[in-house]
């Protein structure tokens, strides 16, 4: 059999010394590719999988690469004393990283072989024996729900969120996997009380949810939107207030019983 660590992908970005999407000190990949088409975006530059040239500070860029796990991983085990001293370990994230099966299910088999922590970022918008199948390399799920009304779902993300909502029973059911639920906060979008208190009072329901993170919405990415040549369509959308997200994470946290943070 060939060796796994030889399978390819297509990635954008590697970060490292993240504190951010799961616990401790995580070097973050970025995979590219994604099926859905988010107004927000912070990542328009994720969404195609094919490679794409980007003006980034006044120059043209090339944006994507294809590597082996072994390569990527070369990167990310140069960090194995910051993982083990903070709890920390190897996130992917995208894009959506379902996109790339073989690859993420790899990625995240080197790194538990390696005695490294893993988490993924993802939508859970794939088949379900897609998913079934990278669980038992996975040690922690943070699954956005963005919103629990399907036709709005659809027409500020592209898709229509029924078999993702299927997916996270799925997966809470499964217990093979801590799962936190991230719900990006997103003005004209999902950021009333009514909408977070839906959201949260699923997120109970699921059963196995350990926390609900509320990422307020922010504007970093538009740039990016002009150096593909695309238009932003938040327009001047500004981010929600400090005091709406406190009174958004009183509510999630009063419906659901779950410690609520803002912030990934």
């Amino acid at each position: 059999m060939a060796d796994y660590r030889q399978i390819k992908g297509r990635i954008f970005d590697i970060q490292k010394f993240s504190i951010h999407d799961g616990d401790g000190i995580r070097t973050i990949v970025f995979l590219k590719g994604c099926v859905l088409r988010c107004r927000w975006c912070c990542n328009p530059e994720s969404q195609e999988y094919a490679l794409q040239s980007m003006t980034v500070a006044g120059e043209e860029k090339i944006i994507g690469r294809d590597v082996t796990v072994e390569e990527v991983m070369r990167t990310v085990e140069q960090d194995r004393s910051y993982y083990y001293r903070s709890g920390g370990g190897l996130t992917l994230s995208g894009g959506e990283s379902l996109c790339q099966p073989d690859f993420a299910r790899a990625l995240l088999r080197a790194a538990k072989e390696s005695g490294i922590g893993t988490a993924m970022e993802s939508m859970g918008c794939a088949p379900y024996d897609v998913i079934e199948s990278i669980l038992p390399y996975l040690d922690h799920y943070l699954l956005d729900i963005k919103h629990m009304d399907a036709a709005k779902h659809k027409e500020y993300t592209g898709r229509s969120n029924e078999l993702m909502l299927e997916n996270a029973g799925k997966i809470a059911r499964s217990g093979q996997t801590r799962l936190s639920i991230r719900i990006p906060v997103i003005p004209t979008f999902n950021d009333s009380v009514g909408e977070i208190r839906e959201i949260a009072v699923y997120a109970k329901e699921l059963g196995r949810v350990e926390k609900i993170h509320l990422l307020p919405y922010h504007r970093l990415g538009r740039d990016k939107y002009d150096g593909l040549g695309r238009e932003y369509r938040m327009g001047d959308v500004l981010p929600p207030p400090a005091e709406q997200m406190q009174e958004l994470k009183a509510e999630a946290e009063a419906v659901s019983g779950l410690p609520c943070q803002i912030g990934g």
